[in-house]
């Protein structure tokens, strides 16, 4: 089984010990690969993100910039005007219980790697920090990290989202992004940042090709070594389109196959677009692993 059953978030607040917790995604994006333009509005998007709470998220994780291959970047100020009035609405909705878990929930988290969106976003109600950069796009996000001390998802990428998927290379690429993981869990915790606050993501299709991303994926349990829960996030990914020739809107019953194994061999957060389905997919892996 994979590392830490439990993961520290803003205030202090412990995650777990649970099988499985289920961030579901609220792309607030003109141009993400699965969903672009549906919720690109705050109203529309905070129509879908509590729809996914109804579902059964423990986790909402709002983003302002598309990260798929070959994405342009966002400016800070169209990020934030994104964001930012989505987040304050949600944290101002009455808290749920899910799953009988203790706390409340939905939790939010904001996927962006610019520090100042960041900070705002902590300020809004953000209790978690997803990014794609592991603090290397902008270093000033290690400082804010650092300051406000929220769950903090640390992921392997393979250079920036309009160049990673041009040639990716590894010798082997488990131990490489180990070795990346080992380095910047260094870095954040020299900075400030309490390891409990941090999960690891192998960021698949980030600068992978489809046999970089299986081997991840059969290899998962070996990122339990660095003793930090794993975190991931393939729904609905080009993975398996390459692998079943499936369109990005085909894609629902390979992502709950692979939620199912994933959870049966120890991931504990799962980012995902169908809530409900990777849910039931959970709870069977679950039920026959107990």
């Amino acid at each position: 089984m994979i590392g830490a059953e439990t993961w520290t978030i803003s205030g202090g607040r412990v995650l777990g010990p649970a099988p499985f917790l289920l961030a579901g995604i609220v792309n607030v994006t003109p141009d993400s690969f699965y969903d672009g333009g549906r919720h690109n509005a705050p109203a529309e998007a905070v129509a879908q993100a509590l729809r996914l709470a109804d579902e059964g998220a423990h986790i909402l994780d709002i983003g302002g910039e598309s990260t798929r291959p070959g994405a342009p970047e966002v400016g800070e100020a169209e990020e934030l005007a994104r964001v930012v009035p989505v987040l304050r609405e949600l944290a101002a909705m009455p808290a749920r219980t899910v799953d009988g878990l203790s706390g409340a929930f939905p939790i939010l988290a904001v996927d962006t790697y610019k520090a100042k969106v960041a900070a705002a976003s902590l300020d809004a109600g953000a209790a978690i920090i997803n990014d794609v950069s592991a603090c290397l796009f902008e270093p000033e996000l290690l400082d804010v990290v650092a300051q406000y001390k929220p769950g903090y998802v640390l992921m392997h990428s393979l250079g920036k989202p309009g160049t990673m998927q041009q040639d990716p290379r590894y010798g082997n690429v488990v131990d490489e992004i180990l070795a990346f993981f080992e380095e910047r869990l260094a870095a954040l915790t020299a900075a400030g940042v309490p390891e409990a606050n941090i999960v690891l993501d192998p960021g698949i299709g980030f600068g992978k090709l489809l046999e970089h991303n299986l081997s991840i994926l059969r290899g998962v349990e070996r990122f339990g070594k660095l003793g930090r829960p794993v975190y991931m996030g393939l729904s609905n990914k080009a993975v398996w389109g390459m692998l079943l020739g499936l369109g990005p809107q085909e894609r629902q019953h390979a992502t709950a196959v692979a939620t199912a194994l994933l959870t049966a061999r120890g991931v504990l957060v799962h980012r995902v677009h169908e809530v409900a389905l990777a849910r039931q997919a959970a709870l069977v892996a679950q039920a026959i692993t107990a």
